[in-house]
């Protein structure tokens, strides 16, 4: 194969996968590593994500007193997403991510916490991680990015997008890219793709996930599933396709998101008749915004109290909201009422019935009364994140062949890959996401990283 020069791995995309794909395989001093990245500044979906990092039997939960472990992390998520096709990947993952926590924490120095104040549904224990500040995903994105630039062997490419796959006899052999405005040939021993998926590429979103069409999209702009494509078009096996990220408390008009933690704290979510229509706490955030999205109008109210707002805006995404003016404070039900042209009888009379019952701490549910003047709402509606189908890969990232095998010397991960949310945006567990990104870029990377002297393949 001619190449204009040649690395031993060759990362698409320098998001949470890729990089740490990146750090995991840098571990041998002999591999040199390309990572390959379309626009820091456009930027990846994990930045503009909570940052929040689900893992069952950590240190951090010890320490907490939370009994948890890898299997009842994974029996959790089967049970939302109703996929056990994805049984034996999703054990992989889970058993990686209490690895892979504890090593931001402790060797890359990721100010990490349990976020015992982060309730979500359908996870029977506290196990979100997240930074001490609530800064978000871009400070653990930060985080990866500074130990990549600490590595010797790791080339971190900007403004670089992968455009197509290299192949001999069937065989990955590297990657072109478009590199200083010019397109350059690549030479690889391994190709990990680990781009974003196809939010914004509105053809494959018709085809794949009809159901998000029309919905506020609040991904990256260079979501485009460009390796997704490349993988199929080698023949590639691809599943859940129809599966996304969605979210149901996106605020209209500001693209910003009320934090997910506020109906495990006890908010009401009313419709624009001024009445109730959905169980706050029955479900996560992305099934929330396809009950929205069936509303009339698309959209709902999210009414919350002083108690709850002081916790709620522990959060770096409640606090873009707050700063943007997505929501407002209100005195009584009139003014409420007036404020989201509600109908001010239907809501006096859901006030009053309503009680708010906190199960952010305490899963057995606290019954706090009414919600009590001044009260703060704000409009919500459904949107899309992130697609969370994808490439059929196997235990160790490798790509599969819808004709059986895998494809030599393609990996894939993050955006790339299936994810473990099953067939439908109502399967998506809060973490599963950067579950996905940082598991296979963790297995991946110790995979290729343990190749020792056999081949890479």
């Amino acid at each position: 194969m001619s190449a204009d020069y040649e690395v031993d791995v060759a990362v698409v995309g320098g998001g949470a996968c890729g990089l740490m794909t990146a750090l995991r395989a840098a571990r041998d001093p002999e591999l040199v590593v390309a990572v390959y990245e379309k626009s820091t500044r456009e930027g990846c979906n994990t930045q503009f994500s909570s940052g929040s990092l689900a893992a069952g039997g950590t240190r951090f939960q010890r320490e907490a007193g939370i009994d948890d472990s890898p299997e009842r992390h994974a029996a959790d998520i089967l049970a939302v997403s109703k996929d056990p096709e994805s049984e034996p990947i999703l054990l992989e993952l889970c058993r990686a991510a209490p690895r892979y926590v504890e090593w931001l924490g402790d060797e890359l120095g990721h100010p990490m916490e349990i976020g015992l104040d982060m309730a979500r549904s359908g996870q029977s224990v506290p196990r979100l991680h997240t930074d001490k500040g609530r800064a978000g995903g871009g400070r653990l994105v930060a985080t990866l990015r500074q130990a990549v630039a600490a590595a010797d062997n790791i080339a971190f490419v900007d403004n670089t997008p992968g455009v197509g796959l290299i192949c001999e006899n069937g065989k990955v052999t590297g990657v072109e890219v478009v590199e200083n405005g010019e397109r350059r040939r690549v030479g690889a021993k391994a190709v990990v793709l680990a781009a974003d998926g196809f939010g914004n590429n509105p053809t494959m979103l018709a085809e794949y996930c009809p159901q998000a069409v029309g919905a506020f999209y609040g991904g990256v702009s260079t979501s485009t599933g460009d390796a997704i494509t490349w993988g199929i078009e080698l023949g590639a096996a691809v599943r859940n396709m129809a599966a996304y990220l969605g979210h149901g408390l996106v605020v209209p008009g500001h693209g910003t998101r009320l934090n997910p933690v506020l109906p495990f704290l006890g908010a009401m979510i009313v419709g624009v008749d001024g009445r109730r229509f959905v169980d706050e706490k029955g479900q996560g955030y992305s099934k929330l915004g396809r009950i929205i999205a069936r509303q009339p109008s698309r959209r709902a109210v999210l009414i919350w109290d002083e108690r709850m707002h002081e916790a709620a805006m522990n959060s770096e995404l409640m606090r873009e909201s707050a700063a943007a003016g997505a929501f407002g404070r209100y005195a009584s039900t009139s003014e409420l009422a007036a404020a989201f042209s509600l109908p001010e009888d239907a809501l006096a009379e859901e006030l009053a019935n309503f009680r708010v019952v906190s199960v952010a701490e305490d899963p057995s549910g606290v019954d706090h009364g009414r919600l009590e003047f001044p009260l703060r709402a704000g409009w919500v509606t459904h949107g899309i994140l992130t697609t969370q189908g994808g490439l059929v890969v196997d235990t160790t990232g490798r790509v599969q062949h819808r004709d059986g095998g895998w494809i030599e010397g393609l990996y894939a991960g993050g955006g790339s890959a299936c994810g473990i949310s099953g067939p439908s945006a109502e399967g998506y567990m809060s973490g599963n996401g950067l579950l996905a990104a940082l598991g296979f870029g963790w297995i991946i990377g110790n995979h290729l990283a343990g190749a020792g002297r056999r081949p890479l393949c």
